[in-house]
């Protein structure tokens, strides 16, 4: 089995740190940046505003953490970025101390490890967004609560409700439903009927009733005081009910009318790239697992643990089933997946399974390669880089080819994908989002209004659709004012605005000064068009920021 030091996680922390120096992505997080900062500003933590609209959709509490952090760091990416960062790390704790009751120290470092280098926690800590934050309030309150099931120590079930009510202000009701879904089919499956009733329970609703008081004064008070207020164009909307029903299960049941049409498969095909590289052996963990119940007749015994994976099975079936969709729901649940993935190598490690392993090991290696070989083409084709990263891209995959080929290096099997995808992301952090942001026009316009000191009053965004909430960020203030055709032409005034929209001004004969231009991409939504170099400039648009003489 592979001994992880714990200097590794150290290197694996600062690497994470480094997404700080990354401006914040349009559409989410950008949009949860400037309500944090306009929060921060205005010292109203109890009702939450999108540019002086009122805003429902999430709960309050990353808005919270973040709209502090700005307080004492200023506003930046790095205040923005870095409570959500720390709550990634702290997740990774709380899944080593999960793992660790359930199995042992060195597994429980392996799941650590396998959870903090996925794909989907480096594009978590790039792309901050709700997901992170729930995710670690989650497998908090599951080793907290399992902590309780085993110690029977009253503090740690008052802590572990302590976390699902702080995942339910971060997110919602699936804070609660996952830790159910976990222990109710290990408790089933263990026939410990006797552990569904216990009078602890009256003072762990009472914990989470409480903490949820002051979230939900500020819903009340925005929204069920005031039922003419139009919302999604109807009257009467109670924020209480929305929070605590209509955003999660409204889904399922077609109250909430968002719509996508995703797929029940649509949350597993996706983690077909976030889980990486480790995707793969989640799936054959999975199977194994079900395989195991079903010739045990559905019956654990004392020592097994079906607490990962019912509860992401159980989760699964509940985000799949709903109408609405995006990639990071599933994230929710990467730490049980990531305990599962490292179960799974301890059998191999202590002689299970010896002829999957010897399948598997040179499959995740060849993972692994192509992982490497998409890391340098981020910099080779994609966007071209300098000298110097070649020389840091070649001595990274020779140190991966000596830990590789040395005899002494026991786990391939497992170091092989972690050094891999660690080196891809180092690239990815560091040059990939840099270069794919110099097309996201809001942080380049925003900071150009806020050098200029340019009055938010003074500027209107004219016939753009494309979202532009980093511009409200990087301004340090909220643009209001948003039309698609200008009914009064105001000298001195400003204009963001598209190329059409830019010809008609020309063509009315309205003189404008060009403060700035440019290509802008939505970089959120990447398409092979963007990604090839040579049809790149098909895909890209241009914005204009003029000046009204």
């Amino acid at each position: 089995m592979p001994k992880i030091p714990f200097w590794v996680f150290i290197v694996l922390a600062v690497i994470h740190f480094t997404a700080v120096r990354v401006d914040v992505m349009d559409v989410d997080a950008s949009q949860y940046a400037h309500m944090s900062r306009d929060m921060m500003e205005s010292g109203n933590y109890l009702h939450l505003y999108d540019r002086g609209n009122d805003y429902l959709d999430k709960p309050p509490f990353l808005f919270w953490v973040s709209a502090l952090s700005m307080k004492v760091f200023g506003v930046s990416n790095f205040a923005y970025k870095l409570p959500s960062i720390l709550f990634a790390l702290w997740a990774m704790f709380a899944t080593y101390r999960l793992a660790r009751l359930l199995y042992d120290e060195q597994a429980a470092r392996m799941a650590a490890f396998i959870l903090g280098c996925c794909q989907g926690m480096f594009l978590m800590t790039n792309d901050i967004r709700t997901d992170t934050i729930l995710m670690s309030w989650t497998i908090t309150a599951i080793w907290l609560i399992k902590e309780w099931d085993v110690k029977r120590r009253l503090h740690y079930l008052l802590l572990g409700s302590a976390a699902i009510a702080f995942g339910m202000m971060t997110k919602g009701p699936i804070a609660v439903m996952v830790p159910v879904f976990c222990f109710v089919t290990d408790w089933i499956l263990k026939r410990e009927w006797k552990k569904f009733f216990h009078p602890a329970y009256l003072l762990s609703l009472l914990v989470i009733v409480v903490l949820l008081i002051p979230m939900s004064i500020g819903l009340y008070q925005q929204y069920d005081m005031h039922p003419e207020k139009v919302m999604d164009g109807n009257t009467g909307t109670s924020g209480l009910k929305f929070f605590f029903w209509t955003q999660s299960f409204g889904r399922i049941t077609g109250e909430n009318t968002w719509d996508n049409g995703a797929p029940f498969s649509f949350l597993f095909e996706n983690m077909l790239w976030s889980f990486l590289p480790w995707i793969l052996l989640f799936v054959i963990a999975m199977i194994l697992n079900v395989k195991e119940l079903v010739t045990q007749k559905l019956r654990l015994n004392a020592q097994q643990e079906w607490l990962t994976t019912g509860g992401f099975i159980l989760a699964y079936l509940a985000l799949g089933s709903s109408s609405y969709q995006l990639p990071h729901y599933i994230f929710v649940v990467f730490p049980l997946a990531a305990i599962m993935v490292a179960k799974l190598l301890k059998d191999f490690f202590e002689g299970k399974y010896t002829s999957l392993y010897r399948i598997l090991k040179p499959v995740q290696i060849v993972i692994s390669v192509l992982l490497l070989v998409a890391a340098l083409l981020t910099f080779v084709y994609v966007f071209e880089a300098a000298l110097w990263t070649y020389f840091v891209w070649t001595a990274a995959v020779i140190i991966w080819l000596w830990a590789m080929l040395k005899k002494e290096v026991s786990g391939k099997i497992f170091w092989s994908g972690a050094m891999a995808i660690i080196i891809a992301n180092i690239f990815m952090t560091n040059h990939f989002y840099f270069e794919l942001l110099k097309y996201q026009a809001g942080s380049r316009l925003g900071r150009l209004i806020y050098q200029q000191n340019i009055p938010a009053e003074n500027i209107t965004i004219v016939n753009m659709n494309d979202a532009l909430e980093a511009m409200h960020f990087y301004a340090q203030r909220p643009i209001k004012n948003r039309v698609d055709t200008l009914q009064q032409i105001t000298s001195g005034n400003y204009l963001v605005t598209s190329d059409d929209y830019f010809a008609t001004l020309q063509k009315k004969g309205i003189a404008v000064d060009i403060i700035d231009r440019g290509a802008y991409y939505k970089v959120s939504e990447l398409t092979p068009e963007f990604i090839n170099p040579a049809t790149r400039a098909k895909s890209l648009k241009q914005y204009y920021f003029l000046r009204i003489k």
